[in-house]
């Protein structure tokens, strides 16, 4: 590949498809022997307070922040072009929901990052991996939030998505282009390369927990709870005890 050093072509066409590797092969063994680590290894016990707040907000703004990535870099600029989008009104969409995503992703982070550090029964439960997905995700929000609001709400002018989205796309289909990435500003260089490394940890981590829908929840059969409350002496079949039937994950 000319005009790009060995060095730049390992960073940015091996390391992600080694991430790639890492990440399917990962999640394969992590399913083989470890189902029952397969879980958010949720602390609602220890603390809920702030986790009531922290988890919502930061899964909310996940999930808008991944929609703007499909966006912005799976879409083709000239494809929203074609469909009657100018480039200007796509970028200050792009800055005001990009914005409000990061804010409320960085806020999820922060106040779910507090509650392992100050409470002392969350701290003993968070593992290293925790830290560091903690820590990687910090560094893609916050080199996330830069290029939104200070290249494209203040217009400074570099177009990511005539660089780093062909990259991106062309890991996909086997035609990366190293010098697209490796000519961006410095911000998106570091945004990729920690969304990478977080891609390879991701299996050994609790993020696994992501792809476990609770989907069985919508045909499950009722549970049947006993109440404290007790029934009347004569009530029969109760045994001095109500049964009552409710339809409540368990």
């Amino acid at each position: 590949m000319t005009g790009v050093s060995s060095l730049e072509v390992t960073w940015w066409v091996g390391l992600p498809y080694l991430a790639l590797a890492i990440f399917v092969v990962g999640h394969v063994w992590r399913w083989r022997y470890d189902q029952f680590g397969w879980t958010s290894r949720s602390t609602q016990l220890q603390e809920r307070r702030l986790l009531k707040w922290g988890s919502p907000v930061f899964h909310y703004g996940t999930f808008a922040a991944i929609a703007g990535h499909v966006i912005g870099i799976l879409i083709p600029a000239a494809w929203t072009r074609a469909i009657g989008i100018p480039e200007d009104a796509y970028r200050w969409f792009s800055a005001a929901a990009g914005t409000l995503a990061a804010v409320l992703v960085l806020a999820g982070v922060v106040v779910l990052a507090s509650r392992r550090l100050v409470v002392p029964r969350v701290r003993a439960t968070t593992s290293p991996i925790d830290w560091v997905a903690l820590i990687l995700l910090l560094i893609v929000i916050l080199t996330g939030v830069v290029p939104t609001v200070f290249v494209n709400l203040l217009g400074h002018g570099y177009n990511y998505r005539d660089s780093v989205a062909p990259w991106f796309r062309g890991l996909f289909s086997a035609s990366p282009d190293a010098r697209a990435i490796a000519s961006a500003p410095v911000v998106y260089q570091v945004h990729a390369t920690a969304a990478w490394v977080i891609w390879a940890i991701w299996p050994f981590s609790r993020l696994v927990h992501a792809w476990s829908y609770p989907l069985w929840y919508l045909w499950r059969p009722y549970v049947v709870y006993r109440s404290r409350r007790a029934a009347a002496p004569d009530e029969p079949g109760t045994s001095g005890r109500r049964w009552r039937r409710i339809g409540v994950p368990y």
